[in-house]
């Protein structure tokens, strides 16, 4: 009973922070980003990360591109999710880049990721609770992903232009945690 309730607010929570989420991204959402990406840009600068984990955007998250031109030409290692079954692996970004499942963009003939350490794992999040655990569209992919990975990324930083935030605990012992939220 209780385990049903649980999983009830956590759909509901997700409902709303989506709405959230689209408000959000109708105004000024090319300043709530610039300052999201200065901030993830100094925080990738500072511990020198060699290898980076992100995404490539939906139009409710934070738009990455800017950040990954700069990043490339840093000549740092770029690796986004490539949608296997229920989970995903990491492939080098690289172009060209074509529309999958869910609208979600990946490299086109990509090769896995073979070195196993990523520096930062830059995350999209739909909301969080008090335990900083990742509330996402509900399809578990980087809940799995983290489960086999978690061992190689020596930081998680989830991102969002707006934070969505649970008083309550509704997320599972097996959600992703992260080291730290970026909002603007």
């Amino acid at each position: 009973m209780e385990v049903m309730q649980k999983k009830m607010r956590k759909q509901k929570f997700r409902r709303h922070c989506l709405e959230q989420l689209k408000k959000s991204s109708r105004t000024g959402r090319y300043v709530k980003d610039k300052k999201v990406l200065s901030v993830l840009h100094r925080i990738i600068s500072e511990m020198n990360a060699r290898t980076v984990m992100l995404y490539l955007p939906l139009a409710t998250e934070v738009n990455l591109y800017p950040l990954v031109k700069v990043l490339r030409r840093e000549k740092r290692q770029l690796y986004v999710p490539f949608m296997e079954g229920k989970s995903f692996r990491l492939v080098k970004y690289r172009y060209p880049l074509e529309t999958k499942q869910f609208g979600i963009k990946e490299p086109k003939n990509s090769k896995q990721y073979r070195n196993k350490e990523i520096d930062i794992a830059i995350v999209p999040i739909v909301g969080v609770d008090l335990t900083y655990r990742r509330v996402g569209f509900g399809k578990g992919m980087y809940d799995r992903f983290f489960e086999k990975e978690m061992k190689n990324i020596k930081k998680t930083v989830f991102v969002a232009r707006h934070l969505c935030f649970s008083s309550q605990i509704v997320t599972d012992s097996y959600d992703v945690r992260a080291d730290m939220i970026i909002v603007p």
